[in-house]
């Protein structure tokens, strides 16, 4: 009889909250695919964004490897999380398996993820109307999160997508709503900038709103807060904004 404890933590809101971070302010991640040709697992960098009901979203070209891969075998692995000082295994790092969704330029969600995309990654612009670029959305099936030694769960693809009926809705209406937002509350950026890191906010700026959050970036820097709990109608977003100096402490 195996009585050996597990090294598995019951699955709670703390350590769904923490996965979904980790996914949502990574700016890239090691993609794993299946090399068609010699069904080895085969590893590569790219950057990452999300898409409105928070499912990651790469921009890859059609000549890479790992392209080719998708186009063939749908299955991949993505690993977010970026080690800090001392022991880079002391750090939280999450492994998603993922399905891969092509999303090319007819597609009805192209261009939301474009514009969503691009505010992350400003640079991107160079190249991603090239005409063997495109994106995958990457649908999450399931996760491992690692909060650090001692700290591991098992999550669900649901556990880190945004599932509310509100999200098309909201896509259309992200902009003016952040418009709204710092016109309220010129100093958002800065409250909640200080709320993460503690100190600094002047040259960040909001990169994208969802039903879960704000992300933010400056340079190669990105953060998320996370609203919570996530709203739930789209009123919720406008009430949410005229109210959102007091729910940050």
């Amino acid at each position: 009889m195996n009585d050996k404890p597990s090294v598995l933590r019951e699955t709670d809101d703390e350590a769904r909250r923490q996965a979904r971070i980790l996914l949502r302010s990574a700016r890239y991640a090691a993609l794993a695919v299946i090399d068609p040709e010699t069904g080895f697992p085969s590893v590569s960098r790219v950057l990452t964004g999300t898409d409105i009901d928070g499912v990651p979203v790469i921009l890859v070209s059609g000549l890479s490897a790992h392209t080719k891969a998708l186009s063939k075998d749908p299955r991949a692995s993505a690993l977010f999380g970026e080690p800090g000082k001392g022991d880079p295994l002391a750090h939280p790092r999450l492994s998603v398996q993922c399905s891969a969704e092509r999303i090319d330029r007819g597609n009805r969600l192209h261009g939301r993820i474009r514009s969503r995309f691009l505010a992350r990654h400003p640079k991107a612009k160079l190249y991603a109307d090239f005409p063997d670029f495109c994106f995958f959305r990457l649908v999450p099936l399931a996760a491992s999160l690692n909060g650090g030694f001692g700290k591991a769960y098992i999550l669900s693809g649901d556990d880190l997508m945004i599932l509310s009926a509100a999200n098309d809705m909201l896509a259309e209406q992200a902009d003016a709503i952040v418009r709204e937002l710092l016109a309220h509350h010129p100093d958002i950026i800065t409250t909640i900038v200080g709320r993460l890191k503690g100190s600094g906010g002047k040259n960040w700026r909001i990169c994208g709103l969802d039903m879960a959050g704000i992300d933010l970036i400056w340079g190669d820097e990105a953060l998320r807060w996370e609203f919570n709990p996530p709203l739930g109608e789209l009123p919720d977003a406008h009430t949410y904004i005229s109210k959102i100096a007091y729910s940050i402490p």
